[in-house]
């Protein structure tokens, strides 16, 4: 099989190797460029050195955080243009800090700083710009590209090609379907053919670097026969399970008892991520409870004056694996009991207090809920605890309604900061919400809980939805 036609295939360690260095280049170029400009000098002075290094080792961690060099081939350029930019901002804000803490912020030009960053992004951007085209060029002129085969041309297969199709960056051609038992006889303009009666020989002839089961589960068998005749090929083999559906939630595939394993149920807060998880909860708690803490005292005063009753409101609800916890608000209504049956408070719920419709439009009668993060019965982020009722009626009603639970309850969530919040008085609203509560386990990270904090406070204190 040739070997020119996959040069940069083989040495994708190497490109990501000189992607780094160009980065690191850029950024320290872009500081000494920024010197340039703001003093109109090009010896640099140590305090000024000192930062580009220290600015160089923050957008290494950065970088590496935000995935920048992950599947270089496979990334849209779109998504990596905001990997590019997330990064760049977290490089901004861990540099700011340093200056803070050390009390150098007035030992650096401001105006330096600035031009710094923008000339860094930019030239971060051109960079790469030449990199993705040229690599798109090598594509097109058939080198850097993988010739594939997928064996099974049913919905599976027909999934895959799609999605190869549709990422223009991924340097993988589809050469053709290989399916006796297919009807039709092409897939998005790939041809399907039966197999070849010499099927290792066709792999060759056509110059194949890989070939890709998509099979049905119930087709094992068909799998091994080829498998076997492709026993004295070399050729790359892999498999494309047909998990499609089932309800993944957080699924991975892992080695147990010397065993491929498909995990295809499982909570994310395991090992570190549930170490990392806890310290940003705890911290963040810590921090926001100290800032609000007047506000906390000046809510607590108006509840009071408000109507009488107790400041706070205990409710039961659901938390982590389906326990009954019990959670805190700041109390909004004159008279507020769980019933036995799915209640819920309406817009026009004459139970609220004058007081209580505002703590409620501006969400901030949840922020008692900051101290059940601190007794560790809460996360900032995470699916909104429902009322227990709620749960013996939609468990039934909604069958991954349960797979929420799979995490802590949050103050904030993906689904709230998308607009699913409010009254759920239809199973339909309700199987909105539990979509994305399952997308967040799903894609759970830290970077992702901060763009959530982030958009609360855009999206989330105050709502239409919000009574």
């Amino acid at each position: 099989m040739s070997t020119q036609k996959n040069i940069l295939k083989k040495h994708s360690q190497i490109l990501t190797m000189g992607i780094r260095l160009m980065d690191v280049a850029i950024i320290f170029l872009s500081g000494w460029i920024a010197f340039f400009i703001r003093f109109q000098q090009t010896n640099l002075s140590f305090h000024y050195f000192v930062a580009m290094v220290i600015g160089v080792v923050f957008s290494i961690f950065a970088f590496s955080f935000f995935e920048l060099y992950s599947g270089l081939r496979e990334v849209i350029f779109y998504e990596h243009f905001m990997r590019l930019l997330q990064s760049m901002i977290t490089l901004i804000l861990l540099f700011a800090a340093f200056a803070f803490l050390s009390k150098r912020g007035e030992t650096y030009s401001r105006l330096w700083f600035g031009v710094w960053m923008v000339c860094a992004f930019l030239l971060l951007i051109m960079m790469r710009c030449i990199v993705f085209y040229f690599l798109r060029f090598m594509q097109k002129n058939g080198l850097n590209v993988r010739r594939i085969v997928i064996f099974g041309a049913s919905h599976l297969g027909a999934r895959v090609a799609t999605s190869i199709q549709q990422s223009l960056w991924s340097g993988v051609h589809i050469v053709s379907f290989v399916d006796q038992n297919a009807i039709q006889e092409n897939i998005n303009g790939v041809p399907i053919l039966n197999v070849p009666s010499d099927f290792s020989q066709y792999l060759t002839d056509q110059n194949i670097h890989e070939i890709w089961f998509a099979l049905p589960l119930h087709e094992d068998e068909r799998l091994k026969a080829m498998m076997y005749e492709l026993r004295h090929h070399t050729i790359c083999i892999r498999i494309i399970v047909d998990i499609m559906g089932l309800d993944l939630l957080n699924h991975s595939l892992t080695e147990m008892a010397g065993f491929p394993v498909l995990t295809v149920r499982s909570t994310p807060m395991i090992g570190m991520n549930r170490l990392l998880k806890e310290l940003e909860d705890k911290l963040l708690a810590v921090m926001i409870l100290t800032m609000i803490s007047p506000l906390f005292l000046l809510i607590a005063i108006g509840v009071k004056l408000s109507s009488k009753g107790p400041i706070f409101f205990k409710q039961y609800r659901h938390g982590f694996d389906g326990r009954i916890i019990k959670i805190y608000k700041f109390r909004t209504m004159r008279v507020h009991e769980e019933e036995s049956w799915v209640k819920q408070a309406t817009s026009r719920d004459e139970r609220i207090t004058t007081f209580g419709k505002f703590l409620r439009k501006t969400s901030l009668d949840e922020l008692p809920q900051f101290i059940n993060v601190l007794q560790g019965r809460m996360s900032i982020v995470g699916p909104r605890p429902h009322a227990v009722s709620h749960n013996e009626f939609y468990k039934d009603a909604i069958h991954t309604y349960m797979q929420r639970h799979c995490v802590k309850p949050g103050i904030t969530g993906w689904a709230q900061v998308n607009g699913w919040r409010g009254e759920t008085d239809t199973v339909m609203k309700m199987q909105k919400r539990i979509e994305y509560d399952l997308y967040y386990i799903n894609h759970w990270s830290i970077k992702f809980d901060l763009k959530i904090i982030l958009l609360t406070f855009f999206r989330g204190f105050i709502h239409r939805n919000a009574y």
